[in-house]
């Protein structure tokens, strides 16, 4: 049986908003205790963010590494932080920051769970409006049933 790649604790939600820093920094924190990955994933991510922007529409952005520190992953696991002061992505409004670390092609897989799920307006209202990090969780649970 695979580890779950998202668990509760891997699941915040901040009242407040974030920098596009903080924000990275914080999902790369939650994948760094997870396990998933080492301390030098928040510099992949941060590369990556300079190549090419991880915003994706509809509120949300997914932060990630380059193909180049691969090293740096350890498992496949994400982070997801909903911030309801919102983040400004590079002039982009953004409420939901979803860190991914994915092994091997893992990533791919996981990636186009979760576009799924962000492509249904629907959907990311109800993200949007449950009140707990357990709710959030449970909506997006479905990613670990892939």
């Amino acid at each position: 049986m695979a580890r779950d790649v998202l668990t509760l604790g891997q699941v915040r939600i901040h009242s407040g908003s974030a920098t596009r820093e903080e924000a990275m920094k914080e999902a790369a924190d939650i994948l760094e205790a997870a396990g998933a990955v080492t301390p030098a994933y928040f510099d992949a991510m941060q590369q990556r963010e300079m190549t090419v922007s991880t915003y994706m529409g509809n509120e949300l952005a997914i932060p990630h590494g380059t193909n180049e520190t691969k090293d740096a992953i350890l498992a496949s696991a994400l982070s997801v932080v909903r911030y309801d002061g919102g983040v400004d992505w590079g002039g982009e409004p953004v409420t939901f920051v979803i860190g991914i670390a994915g092994k091997g092609d893992e990533h791919l897989e996981i990636l186009s769970q979760i576009a799924l799920v962000f492509s249904d307006e629907d959907e990311v209202a109800v993200l949007k409006g449950v009140a707990s990090p357990e709710e959030l969780f449970a909506v997006l649970s479905a990613v670990n049933e892939s």
